[in-house]
């Protein structure tokens, strides 16, 4: 069951909830405006083996990060792109995005949507062609993680996947670790969502705390008074989306 920290912040399991079904997708949402959000969003997405459904972009930028895979291909508005766990993936408004799992097992995506639309799903025919005449985006939408170069921050480091070098000027998507033990506590002039990929230990949203683990999904209204706490002995690893986009590094420390 979800639990509210001071604030609003908000944390919950992945498959937390019924899930839509949309042919081969189910997708939990967690974070939205129904649960107190403002602007951004945080859902799960597994695809079963086989083609999905097209599943449209609306007026907004969605950033989704693959976790596992063993054998994906995306196609973005019918351009076909091979991924592989630990890949970051960028969809402009209004493109359509179609998925092939290969695998026998099925595979995972969060997804943010920046700002949030109203609807919850728009679903089309699958797409795995692009249109005639269509040229191939450029850049990438699609950025591995290994491929992205550490920054440090004190003894912290991240990895920006997802901003406006690849044409996101919405949303900032990002993958960080934290070491053991606490930081300062801290807030961001921006929204924000995370999800835990690797260790344990505690989200404190001022006074308030919980525990956090492997799939935690987390929401950090604007403004709010925060830190994670790393409670094991190795690496905190977590994925994070902020709405409007910027930079990890720029924290206010209180």
């Amino acid at each position: 069951m979800a639990v509210v920290l001071e604030g609003g912040c908000r944390v919950s399991r992945m498959r937390e909830g019924e899930p839509l079904t949309i042919g081969n997708v189910r997708l939990w949402s967690q974070v939205d405006r129904e649960r107190g959000a403002q602007a951004i969003s945080l859902r799960i997405m597994e695809f079963a083996s086989g083609l999905s459904a097209g599943i449209c972009n609306r007026d907004c930028d969605e950033v989704l990060y693959l976790l596992n895979s063993e054998g994906t291909t995306v196609f973005i508005d019918g351009w076909a792109y091979e991924v592989s766990a630990d890949t970051g993936i960028y969809l402009r408004p209004k493109q359509t995005l179609t998925v092939r799992n290969s695998g026998s097992e099925p595979i995972v995506m969060i997804s943010s949507r920046c700002p949030e639309p109203q609807s919850t799903v728009d679903s089309v025919s699958a797409q795995t062609r692009p249109a005639i005449g269509a040229t191939r985006p450029s850049p990438s939408p699609v950025v591995r993680l290994a491929d992205k170069a550490p920054q440090a921050t004190a003894d912290r480091w991240y990895r920006v996947l997802v901003d406006d070098e690849i044409g996101s000027r919405q949303a900032t998507q990002f993958v960080g670790s934290i070491p053991p033990g606490r930081a300062p506590d801290h807030f961001h002039h921006y929204e924000e969502v995370l999800f835990i990929l690797q260790g344990e230990g505690r989200m404190w949203a001022g006074e308030t705390n919980t525990p956090i683990g492997v799939g935690s999904c987390i929401y950090l209204p604007k403004g709010q008074v925060h830190c994670l706490e790393n409670t094991g002995t190795g690496e905190l690893r977590l994925l994070g989306v902020f709405y409007p986009s910027g930079s990890p590094s720029v924290r206010y420390d209180v």
